[in-house]
């Protein structure tokens, strides 16, 4: 069989500029989540409730990742991860657009909020297929001792993606205000990403399959129904990868979507005397997260180091430990906050964020064996998502409504407790071939 490697430094460019679109794509959403969409598709008289509603839709898409993930994932295992993730970026990348052409309320009613729904559920899909090829892809094609390092490279799509639509939404609200924001320049970043497909359409068309798929394949190993063998014979290390990446969705909407709406909503008690908001203008806000996803990028590429000099196992106990700790001390960031308390907040929440999320993309795909590594590892992601952040944003509101914001804090704390039990109970990675399999 004919060898084709691929330049693990291309690989590692082409996973990352595939998923900063990916995400950059499902961040603008978040965004117009928070900022638009409450007017522009839903139409109650409270506008409260026409915000929960809005962040409410958030969460179709996690429901449909672990479809997604199942559904790439299969195909993935069975055919390899080139072709498939090439099928996730052009669904991803449709659905988005898709969004910035769609009617209001207003124009069409009801159909409105369905459309945008079924549009939220495609990207949702998308994503949910998007995540295990791309960490497959730079990890599979790794030089020895280095897959924490190069799998951090599609999770920097992550902070690129947060950086760009934020910077998106803050260009186009620079330009034509709040009101133009609101009213029609918010659909300015769905549709221009279909420029970004087109360059991630390229660079993946260029990549070839990794050598231990191809040993795999000519090996015939690979599995006539994979979802269906991780179930069946890799259940334990599904669990464990689900509850590793739990709170680390906790944290990452708790710092992006409740955070901007606990800052940019009025200065006001809730019915049980607790602040519902700071009043903070949303254009500084989003300045703010404009700095701090930069931080978040720094702390994403140091951790691929870490966790391959200490190992994955070691690096992400004291990570998560800092997060229950963090937790704790909200508070004292966010009760009575000013910008800059909230810049510190976003500082010192997004250093751990980068810490925690570098080096999912290997020590995840290293639970599972390659033919069904794909399928296990973007299930495992997917999970995660329905567990800690379906209702993390919306959620964190009515904590904070009930409780304040201690309780946020308490949540992000037990949430990263669970995580820190996952980790103790899981093996280290670090030292594995990529072939061999870890028995649980």
């Amino acid at each position: 069989m004919t060898t084709l490697r691929n330049d693990p430094r291309k690989v590692a460019i082409a996973s990352m500029v595939g998923t900063a679109i990916e995400f950059f794509d499902y961040y603008i959403y978040a965004a117009a989540a928070v900022l638009v969409f409450n007017t522009q598709f839903f139409h109650s008289g409270d506008p409260l409730s026409n915000e929960l509603l809005s962040l409410s839709t958030l969460a179709l898409a996690f429901f449909a990742r672990p479809i997604g993930s199942a559904l790439f994932g299969h195909f993935g295992d069975k055919i390899g991860r080139k072709k498939t993730l090439v099928a996730s970026l052009l669904l991803m990348g449709g659905s988005t657009v898709t969004i910035g052409l769609l009617p209001n309320y207003e124009s069409i009613g009801i159909w409105a909020p369905i459309l945008l729904c079924l549009c939220r559920i495609g990207q949702g899909l998308g994503l949910g297929g998007e995540w295990g090829g791309a960490a497959l892809v730079a990890t599979e094609n790794a030089p020895d001792g280095k897959r924490a390092w190069y799998g951090t490279f599609p999770q920097l799509g992550a902070p690129i993606g947060l950086f760009l639509a934020n910077s998106a939404f803050f260009t186009v609200s620079y330009l034509w205000g709040h009101q133009g924001l609101v009213e029609w320049a918010w659909r300015i970043p769905f549709i221009s990403s279909i420029v970004m497909v087109v360059i991630g359409l390229y660079v993946r068309l260029s990549l070839h399959e990794s050598q231990v798929f191809r040993d795999t394949e000519q090996q015939g190993k690979l599995q006539k129904a994979p979802v269906s063998t991780v179930f069946t014979q890799h259940l334990k290390p599904l669990i464990l990868g689900t509850l590793i990446m739990t709170a680390t969705y906790v944290l990452f909407y708790i710092m992006t979507a409740f955070a901007q709406v606990y800052s940019r909503s009025p200065a006001k008690l809730s019915d049980a005397g607790h602040p519902m908001g700071l009043g903070i203008e949303p254009n500084v806000f989003t300045g703010l997260l404009l700095l701090s996803a930069i931080v978040f990028g720094i702390f994403t590429s140091i951790s691929g180091i870490y966790a391959d000099k200490m190992g994955r196992r070691k690096f992400l106990l004291y990570v998560t430990f800092a997060m229950i700790v963090f937790g704790l001390c909200m508070p004292m960031f966010l009760s009575n906050g000013t910008p800059w308390t909230v810049f510190a907040f976003l500082v010192v929440g997004m250093a751990l964020m980068g810490f925690t999320f570098g080096p999912m993309a290997a020590l995840l795909p290293e639970l599972f064996p390659t033919e069904v590594r794909y399928s296990g590892s973007s299930l495992a992601y997917n999970f995660a998502s329905i567990v800690g952040a379906t209702v993390a944003a919306t959620f964190a509101v009515q904590i904070n409504a009930n409780y304040g914001i201690l309780g946020v804090g308490i949540y992000l704390a037990v949430n990263s407790a669970l995580t820190l039990v996952a980790l103790w109970l899981s093996k280290e990675t670090k030292d594995m071939a990529l072939d061999e399999v870890l028995a649980y």
